[in-house]
Order: structure tokens, then C-alpha cells, then sequence
């Protein structure tokens, strides 16, 4: 079976910033690769470049934009052009047909009807092969423009390369970023006298060198068909070119498309699948696609083999993998679990990035995309590595160096706010994050007494038993914030009174992205305490209920805004559970957790029928890398991590016909509530 047939890239491209249908690109890349490629129709709407109904395209973009809402790094714009070139957006656009454009995981192939020419591409790690067709009577022009941030590209004629940077980036590092290229010609289809830059004033004049803003270069060729490839690194312009040799070295576009075929097939036949329909598989392998593109590799190989990173903390090149654009905020519910099954051996070398990092930077990662972004409330890392040492992916030393990191940051304050857990000075003292000290504090306490149950974990198996007792007696600290009244998890202030203008309604302030309904049922590591603050499971249950059976209302005066999460709670009209959005993800699981299967049952089959599909359209609110499509990879394979950092996962309904994970068969007939992890191993 060809699983790539049931892959559409465009899966959740339909996305615009007041709604979303997953935010996602169409990426052409390799699993993980550290380079990824999409066409651009939209240049103008920045982060948001790409849209699957517009019929107009500027070129194929080198990005690394893990979301819209971070944004891109090291990006260049490559495109074909006939006659005179275009130096800006409002002139190089040309018509295309996005139903004629091809547009898989190791293929991309855009028509640009204005030039009479063809653009096609095949992904590498860090590069890719490119095919360029021109039909048309004018001189035929290969383009690199500058997407942003100081830009040089320097052609030498002698051997036929084109080499440079950009130091285009989201937030630039103390110890700045460059992201360097090498693009390799055919050096007798290159017309030189013709070679043309321009510059910020976007004047066109001969030139084999140009840098600046806004800086673009012009490979004018003599031939109608011709072939090039290229490869990028954060280190320098010898490593770039060091892994052009390794990796593109007498290599054209067919045998890089035929290689990048063979490593998609062997990644998406880890989850083997027959289902009802077609519509199923193709939601499926298309989520299995998503799941496979985050994190990025952030690292090269020298010339002994090693694998090196550029460290932008501090401007060394360090030994060991490096991986970014990951936010752990959204992904370690669903994403680092589904690893754990099928892609081990990648999870153990991710684990080891993130633990550099920590050697480096001093503090482990939260939401890092090349640097360190913050942009989400809390240390979920800690989840991450505590599932890895449950489930055995991670080994004794690296352990000892994670739990250091998590222990810091469990107890000591950053004088960055991107870093560590905010609010920890109130955490350790009264037991919660008051209001006067931070907005978010209700995600903030619970979330903290979550990553103290992960330490307690990472702890016993490392056998340092204080450890554990100690921070599985601060894992109850939930408690703290529990009002038994409402129901809720609620803010208070230092002297322990509740907030009094409390709103069930009310996004935001004391909740993250969401009200008191969405946020307040993040215990995962004790249902069975939560469920006894409500006087017993059966009181549990109707409060469970209750967010299925209440209207979508939100309150939006604290954004001072609608917020596209609302918007997407709404239309998709699940009640108050927002599964557009992680903090609602485990909701339909609790029913089952407590022994509710039905309930669980009929829920998760709503919502995969509902909010999921194949199309541009196939995602309930944003995707963000990977966590939503592997909520739904495990939605339909019946069973969910509820958990991270405990072995187990809870059953839900499973609504393949037959499946087999790692050509092992599964099924979850024959467990009743909990499905143990070492049935995978």
C-alpha cells in the first residue's frame, strides 16, 4: 500500500488569523528535516503566506515557521522568472492552478503560468533538489529573494555556486543568527553577462554580489531545462557546503524524490490502518503526515561524522543534536506519547536536544523556535521526560541531567520571563500562584503541581525516593485553588481569598486561552483526588457532564477582543469543551478514566466525524506541530495518554477496522478501562 496517497499537505491550510482550521503549510520536507518548502500566494499577510484558494503564486519558500503565531526564520523566496524580473511581491506574482500544482511530502511542483515555466522540488535533510522547466522566448531567470533581515548572495562563476546568508528572524539572539545557503548550477547553463540584483530601492542592475534588506538575485540561464540543488546550515558557508557534498553530491531530483518517497513510506507504514471509508484513511495518513514534521532538526555532521549545532545563546558550535520549533505547552499531551510508541528512537534523540539545551542555555526549553520563544505559561517539558523514563526512552544519565533542569525551575525564579515556571516564589510559599502575582496563575498552580508529579516520577526512577516524596506532597497543590461552590479552580490572592468577580464565562485573566470550564480539570495525575473534592465520582461525573451540556458562551472583555479560539469553541459546539484547543483535549477521556466508557465513546466519535477531515479545512482550531492530528491518530486507534509520565492510557473507542503499530497488531478489545504501555514494548 502507497500510504502517501492518502496524504494531503494542504490539510488544514485553510486558516486565516479570526479562524483557523489549523494554521497549518503545506510542507514538502523530510521527517523532522531541519529544511521544509512551501509555495507562497501571499506574501503581503506575513506569517500567514500561504492560503489553498488563492490562484495567484510568488515563488517557493525555504521556511521553518513552526506556527503562525511565532513566526518564521531563515526564510528565502526562490522562484522562476521569463524577460525582465520582478523585485517585489506586487511584480513577480504570477497566475497559477493550485488543482494542477503537485503537492506532497517529497514532491513539490508549481506552474507559473505569467513565465511559461515549471518550479519543482524534492526535500533533503538540510536542502533539496530542484528541477527548473521554462517554455517561453525570453531570457529564463532563477530568483532568490530576501523574505526579511539583512540578506547576501554572492555567485561565483569559476565554480558555478551561489553562496550567502540571511540573518532574517523572529526575535534575534544576543549572539545573533545567520542562516547560510549554497545553491549549485550547471555551469554551462548559466548566463552570466546577464546575472542582475537588486536592492532596497528594488533597482535592477548587473551584478554576481549583492547584501542587504531586502536584496535579490537573478540567475539568468541559457537553457530552457536545467537542474540545481541546494543545502543550508546555522554554522557557516563551508558547513553548508560540507552538507551539500553529503547529501546532494551527483544527485537530481529523481533520486531525491525516490528517496524521499521510501522515507515517508517507511515512516507512515509504522501505523498500518484499514478504515470504513476513504475519507478516514485520508484524515488519518494525513494527521500521521503532521505528526512527523515538528520538531525540526537543528543539527549538522562534521567532518568525523559527529553531529554539531550552532548555539544561538551564546554564538558556539557545540557536539550533539539540537532540535526546535516545538512548544511543549501544546504537544506533550498527545505528540510525545504517540512517539513513544512508534517513533522511539527519534523521541530518545529529541530528549537529548532539549537536555543540550538545557546545558547551554541553563534552563530547559518551553517554546522554542531556534530561540527561546516563552509564549505559553509553564515547564511541560516535565512531562516529556517524565513519559520518556516511564516508558524506558531515556537513560539513566540523561535523567540525572533532566531532573537537575526540572528541579531548578521548580524552585528557582528567571529574571527572563521566557524561561522556567512563572510565579514560582508564590508555588513554593503558599502552595498556588496568587493573582497579584501573574495572570494565568489558575493554569500556572495546576500545571505546577502536574510538573511536580513528572520530577516525583523522573525521581523514583532514578531511586532518590526523598525526591519523590517530596514533590508528589507538592502535586497535591491543586487542591489549594478548588472551590467547592462553583465547582471550579479559582483565583485567589495571597491571603487566600477568592477572586470576587469570579465569571465561569470569562476567557483569560486567571485561565490560559480559555474559562474556568476549559482549565480547571488539568489534574491528570489524580482524578481519584480531584473526583473526592467533589464529594465522590458520581458528583465528578455531573460536573464532567456539565461542560458537555452548557452552551458555548465566552466573555471576552479581558483580550479586549474575540480571540479565533472562541470563535473555533463556538462554530465547532461540543458545549464548553473547546477540543479546538489543548486544554480540552482529555476532556471526553475523563468519562472513561472514571468508568463512564459510553460516554467517552459517544464523545470521541462526534468529534472525529465532526471537527476532522482530509481537506484544507480538517482541523477544529490550530494543529500546532503535530499535538492535534496525534490527539486524533489516537482517537481513532482507541486509546488516549491521559497521562503523560504514568505507563498506562485510557480506552476509547477504537474506530479503525484493523490496525497494526510497528507491524505488531493491536486492538483494545479485551481491556475494560486501562491500557497498559508495555504492551508496546
Amino acid at each position: 500500500m502507497n500510504y502517501l496517497n492518502y496524504v494531503n499537505v494542504r490539510q488544514g491550510t485553510k486558516s486565516v488569523p479570526r479562524f483557523s482550521n489549523g494554521n497549518t503549510l503545506p510542507l514538502t520536507q523530510l521527517p523532522f528535516g531541519m529544511a521544509s518548502f512551501s509555495a507562497q500566494t501571499r506574501g503581503e499577510s506575513e506569517s500567514w503566506f500561504f492560503h489553498p484558494d488563492d490562484r495567484s503564486v510568488e515563488g517557493i519558500r525555504l521556511t521553518h515557521q513552526p506556527s503562525p503565531w511565532i513566526g518564521d526564520y531563515g526564510a528565502l523566496l526562490m522562484l522562476v522568472q521569463s524577460g525582465t524580473p520582478g523585485t517585489d511581491l506586487r511584480s513577480i506574482w504570477s497566475g497559477y492552478d493550485p488543482s494542477k500544482a503537485i503537492m506532497t511530502p517529497n514532491l513539490l511542483s508549481v506552474r507559473f503560468i505569467k513565465y511559461n515555466a515549471t518550479f519543482s522540488l524534492s526535500p533533503t535533510e538540510r536542502g533539496a533538489a530542484i528541477q527548473l522547466s521554462y517554455d517561453d522566448y525570453r531570457i529564463p531567470y532563477f530568483s532568490l529573494m530576501s523574505v526579511g533581515g539583512n540578506t547576501k548572495f554572492e555567485y561565483d562563476p569559476q565554480n558555478a555556486i551561489l553562496t550567502g546568508y540571511t540573518e532574517h528572524i523572529h526575535k534575534m539572539p544576543d549572539a545573533g543568527f545567520k542562516m547560510y545557503f549554497v545553491f549549485k548550477f550547471n555551469k554551462d547553463h548559466v548566463d552570466l553577462p546577464n546575472i542582475l540584483v537588486s536592492n532596497k530601492e528594488k533597482h535592477l542592475f548587473n551584478s554576481t554580489e549583492i547584501s542587504g534588506e531586502d536584496s535579490s538575485i537573478h540567475i539568468a540561464l541559457k537553457n530552457n531545462e536545467t537542474s540545481v540543488t541546494m543545502c543550508t546550515s546555522y554554522i557557516s558557508v563551508e558547513q553548508a557546503i560540507y552538507n551539500h557534498l553529503q547529501e546532494l553530491k551527483d544527485k537530481n531530483i529523481k533520486i531525491i524524490n525516490d528517496t524521499a518517497e521510501e522515507i515517508w513510506t517507511e515512516v507512515l507504514s509504522r501505523v498500518k490502518v484499514k478504515t470504513s471509508s476513504l475519507k478516514h484513511q485520508k484524515t488519518f495518513y494525513s494527521c500521521l503526515y503532521r505528526c512527523f514534521l515538528f520538531p525540526h532538526k537543528c543539527y549538522e555532521y562534521d567532518k568525523s561524522g559527529k553531529p554539531v549545532h550552532y548555539c544561538p545563546k551564546d554564538g558556539n558550535v557545540y557536539e550533539g543534536v539540537r532540535y526546535t520549533d516545538t512548544g511543549f505547552w501544546d504537544t506533550y499531551r498527545t505528540l510525545f506519547p504517540l512517539f513513544s510508541i512508534i517513533a522511539k528512537e527519534e523521541y530518545k534523540s529529541m530528549l537529548e536536544g532539549f537536555i543540550n539545551d538545557y546545558t547551554h542555555w541553563g534552563w530547559l526549553p518551553r517554546w522554542t523556535s531556534m530561540v527561546e520563544i516563552g509564549c505559553m505559561p509553564s515547564t511541560l517539558i516535565d512531562a516529556v521526560i517524565a513519559d520518556a523514563a516511564v516508558k524506558g526512552i531515556a537513560d539513566e544519565k540523561l535523567l540525572e541531567k533532566a531532573l537537575e533542569g526540572m528541579i531548578k525551575h521548580a524552585n528557582v525564579a528567571s529574571s527572563d520571563k521566557r524561561h522556567g515556571r512563572n510565579g514560582v516564589e508564590d508555588y513554593i510559599k503558599i502552595g498556588y500562584v496568587s493573582y497579584e502575582s501573574e495572570n494565568e496563575n489558575v493554569n500556572l498552580t495546576l500545571d505546577a503541581a502536574y510538573g511536580d508529579f513528572c520530577i516525583a516520577v523522573v525521581a523514583e526512577k532514578l531511586g532518590k525516593n526523598d525526591i519523590k516524596e517530596e514533590y508528589l506532597k507538592r502535586s497535591k497543590n491543586y487542591i489549594n485553588l478548588f472551590d467547592k461552590e462553583t465547582g471550579f479552580m479559582r483565583a485567589k490572592d495571597r491571603n487566600g481569598n477568592f477572586r470576587s468577580d469570579f465569571n465561569k464565562f470569562r476567557w483569560g485573566l486567571d485561565y490560559t486561552e480559555g474559562s474556568a470550564y476549559q482549565n480547571s480539570f488539568s489534574v491528570y495525575h489524580d482524578f481519584e483526588g480531584l473526583a473526592a473534592l467533589y464529594g465522590g465520582e458520581a458528583d465528578f461525573i455531573r460536573k464532567i457532564n456539565e461542560i458537555f451540556e452548557t452552551p458555548p458562551l465566552y466573555y471576552a472583555e479581558y483580550y479586549k477582543r474575540e480571540i479565533h479560539e472562541m470563535t473555533e469553541m463556538a462554530s465547532a459546539d461540543f458545549g464548553q469543551c473547546a477540543i479546538s484547543n489543548q486544554p480540552s483535549f482529555h476532556l471526553p477521556y475523563i468519562f472513561a478514566y472514571m468508568g463512564m466508557q459510553y460516554k467517552t465513546d459517544y464523545w470521541v466519535r462526534r468529534i472525529c466525524a465532526e471537527a476532522f477531515g482530509f481537506d484544507e479545512s480538517g482541523f477544529p482550531g490550530d494543529e500546532d506541530n503535530g499535538a492535534t492530528a496525534s490527539w486524533y491518530i489516537f482517537s481513532m486507534l482507541g486509546l488516549y495518554p491521559i497521562c503523560p509520565g504514568k505507563a498506562e492510557y485510557v480506552k476509547g473507542p477504537m474506530q479503525v477496522k484493523s490496525a497494526r503499530l510497528l507491524d505488531k497488531k493491536w486492538s483494545n478489545k479485551g481491556y475494560s478501562r486501562i491500557i497498559p504501555h508495555s504492551i508496546f514494548t
